[in-house]
């Protein structure tokens, strides 16, 4: 046993050396590699460098020869230019010639003995009035004239930033100085006119200064420079310098890809192993994050209260959470993969249901949701707001629609019991106001019927004379009919009033609406001795609902009327105006009375709030739920034509649609 595991226990102690020789040796390997690749790119980069000096000297002694050629042509144009009756002819020619063979000669000018300009190929001609000479030009043109021969001037930036260098060529007749010829050149297009294409598909061609100061370039190339040489650019001389900078070739660029991708396979084969473990490692940790990440999206999808409720592009069932299962009482494989028409639609609704399907199957679902009738398994319906997006998948594609439901029976339950308890207290609301003008209505309903009696005695009292005739009996009958009409009217209007209804909005006549409220009112306006005054103009019939308009301007014009019981009795105005404001009906109710405390208008509105001894508070509340429900505004104002300084008015607006 011993003699058997000897052998294993040295080939495990060797394993690691054995491992370690292939790693070893690829090191070598690697090595010697890089090794010749740095001589080879060493020798390439020496060899560049000669290539780079020579083609530079060459570039250089060619622009030279081309400058000095220019130069001795001016030259020669200079000493032929003796003739005065010859020298403007001449001028013109040999310039032409100069200039269609040199383009990268801009412009040729004849200058006087002071430097102006006399005559210039192509464009100034001076026509007998000189032109003075530039100051960049002066120095130039001094060396010149003193040194007898022909003298570059320094560079410089045209206007347009152009740079620029020029030329002066003295005009002697024997030794006096008669003139100069000018010649100027553009920088750029000297070295767009004289270096060959292929130089600048190698190199970068520069001009600067001893101050690095860029005058002109040329090149076909972009990225950054490998290795520059300079050299002296003279002439023109005042310090210019040619600068060539080559770029790294296509040959560079392969021995480091082969660099790298040494490298790359010298690591791979030494992480090789390492990766394989380190993926063993993630893939591990990937399956736990994901059955976390799966438990995690289970658990919070079972703790939804909302409904979820996937579908595909058909309208088949894809997927539905615990929520909605519990909420339309089917199991999940009931419902998944069910196609339309679903077990919980409800068959009495079947039409409407399909089509709300239709319209979200082709993207019209409305945005803010769509209320519809669900049914329960045990055939219970109840309420559902449903919610509808698109569902993409990770590709960005759309897969389906995801759809989000609430269940809102027990809500629009509750919205119908406060709809049914704010039509109790609008009811109780009336009530208490009719209790409130009992006194007043009593006394008015007891006019028109002491009337009737007073001509009901005479009549009798006719009937009992011998002489009776129906022309005497005739009137007082028909002021009977007349004041029986007023009676019935106040029964009709308190009926009307009192009666319990549901809100309805229906084609009413404004104007009428505020007659029968006038009616109500008037008896107790003048029993406190208010005018009331009304501007009311013919208006179209407005979809609202009679007796609701009615509750509102009659508790308007009553607060009106308690407002002013302190205003002295000259000034009891009550005012009613009514006239159509673009597409909405405006009715204002201004008053002089003593006006509303800032420290209470925040409240005015708020329930049970009220500032009398014997109030409820919900007047205002519920005038403007009313106005609220007509889909119109309610608010208050200081009344500034007041003759008292102080008074309210209140404005309610109705729109003016189709009913």
């Amino acid at each position: 046993m011993d003699s058997q595991s000897t052998p294993i226990l040295t080939e495990k102690r060797h394993l690691p050396w054995l491992l370690a020789l292939p790693k070893f040796g690829i090191v070598l390997l690697m090595a010697a590699l890089l090794a010749l690749l740095w001589l080879l790119q060493h020798s390439e980069r020496e060899e560049q460098r000669n290539i780079l000096i020579k083609d530079v000297l060459w570039l250089e002694q060619n622009l030279r020869f081309h400058l000095e050629g220019n130069r001795d042509l001016l030259q020669q144009l200079a000493v032929d230019m003796t003739e005065p009756q010859e020298r403007e002819r001449l001028f013109r020619l040999r310039s032409t010639h100069l200039l269609k063979n040199s383009p990268e000669i801009s412009q040729i000018s004849w200058l006087d003995p002071q430097g102006r300009a006399l005559t210039s190929l192509p464009g100034y001609d001076a026509g007998g009035e000189a032109k003075a000479i530039p100051g960049h030009r002066i120095r130039a043109f001094d060396v010149a004239r003193r040194l007898s021969k022909p003298a570059y001037s320094e560079p410089y930036f045209s206007a347009a930033r152009e740079s620029l260098i020029d030329l002066l060529v003295p005009i002697y007749d024997e030794s006096r100085l008669t003139g100069m010829l000018l010649a100027t050149y553009p920088l750029n297009d000297l070295l767009t006119n004289q270096v060959p294409w292929w130089f600048t598909e190698k190199y970068k061609l520069e001009i600067v200064d001893d101050n690095d100061t860029l005058y002109a370039t040329k090149t076909h190339l972009e990225g950054t420079n490998a290795d520059s040489y300079q050299i002296p650019f003279d002439p023109p001389g005042h310090g210019l310098r040619l600068k060539v900078s080559n770029y790294p070739s296509d040959q560079s660029t392969l021995q480091r890809l082969l660099t790298i991708s040494i490298l790359l396979l010298a690591g791979g084969v030494f992480w090789s192993l390492w990766l394989v473990r380190d993926l063993m490692h993630k893939s591990t940790r990937a399956e736990e994050a994901l059955r976390a990440e799966h438990a995690f999206r289970a658990a919070m999808e079972d703790s939804l209260t909302v409904g979820m409720r996937a579908r595909d592009l058909k309208g088949r069932v894809i997927y539905v959470n615990p929520a909605f299962c519990k909420m339309t009482g089917f199991a999940p494989d009931e419902l998944v993969g069910h196609e339309p028409p679903m077990p919980y639609w409800a068959p009495e609704h079947l039409e409407n249901t399909e089509a709300m399907h239709r319209a979200v199957m082709a993207g019209e679902a409305p945005s803010d949701g769509f209320e519809i009738t669900f049914m329960r398994k045990n055939g219970e319906r109840f309420q559902a707001l449903v919610y509808e997006a698109k569902l993409i998948d990770g590709n960005g594609q759309h897969t389906g629609w995801m759809a989000s439901v609430l269940d809102i029976t027990e809500r629009k339950n509750a919205e119908e019991l406060a709809r049914q308890q704010q039509e109790q207290l609008q009811f109780t609301a009336r009530l208490v106001t009719l209790g409130e003008m009992a006194s007043t209505l009593a006394h008015e309903l007891n006019q028109p019927l002491a009337a009737i009696a007073s001509y009901n005695t005479g009549c009798l009292n006719l009937l009992n004379s011998d002489n009776l005739s129906c022309a005497e009996l005739k009137p007082a009958l028909e002021k009977i009919g007349v004041q029986a009409q007023r009676a019935g009217k106040i029964i009709r209007r308190v009926h009307d009033f009192v009666r319990k209804s549901e809100p309805k909005r229906a084609p009413c006549a404004l104007g009428e609406v505020i007659d029968d409220c006038l009616g109500f009112v008037e008896p107790e306006a003048r029993k406190r001795q208010i005018r009331i005054e009304a501007d009311i103009p013919d208006l179209p019939l407005l979809p609202a609902d009679r007796l609701m308009l009615e509750q509102v301007l009659l508790n308007l014009m009553r607060n009106a009327m308690d407002a002013m019981s302190e205003t002295p009795t000259a000034y009891r105005l009550l005012r009613l105006n009514v006239r159509a404001d673009g597409n909405e009906v405006r009715v204002s109710v201004a008053d002089n009375g003593c006006g509303i405390a800032p420290d209470i208008e925040d409240k005015l509105y708020t329930a049970f709030f009220t500032t009398k001894q014997e109030g409820m508070g919900v007047g205002l509340s519920i005038c403007r739920s009313i106005i609220e429900f007509h889909r119109g505004r309610l608010w208050a104002e200081q009344n500034t034509a007041s003759p008292t300084g102080n008074g309210t008015i209140f404005i309610f607006t109705l729109p003016l649609e189709s009913a």
